[in-house]
C-alpha cells in the first residue's frame, strides 16, 4: 500500500462508515442463517434468533448516530443468541 492510498482513506472517512454498515448487514444475514437452522431443531430458539435479525440490521443503520445505544443493543442481541443456543443444545 502506498502513501497515496493511505491519504485517500484518511481524506474520505465515509469508507469506514460504509464498512461498518456492511459488517452489520453481514451479521444480520448470519443471524438469519443460524435462526433458519435452529428453526429445524427447535422452533422457539429459532424464532428468538430470527426476531433479532431486523434489530441487528436497524442497529447497523443507526450505528454512526447513536454509539451508546449500539452497545446496549449489542449486549441484548448476544444474550438472546446465547439463550437460544443453550435452549437448542440442551433439548
Amino acid at each position: 500500500m502506498t502513501a497515496d492510498q493511505d491519504d485517500h482513506e484518511d481524506a474520505d472517512p465515509g469508507l469506514a462508515r460504509e464498512r461498518t454498515s456492511l459488517a452489520w448487514t453481514r451479521t444480520a444475514l448470519s443471524f438469519a442463517a443460524v435462526g433458519g437452522v435452529l428453526l429445524k431443531r427447535d422452533v422457539a430458539a429459532g424464532l428468538a434468533v430470527m426476531t433479532t435479525v431486523p434489530v441487528i440490521w436497524e442497529v447497523g443503520r443507526l450505528a454512526n448516530h447513536h454509539p451508546g445505544r449500539l452497545r446496549l443493543v449489542t449486549v441484548m442481541i448476544v444474550a438472546v443468541a446465547l439463550v437460544s443456543l443453550a435452549v437448542a443444545v440442551l433439548r
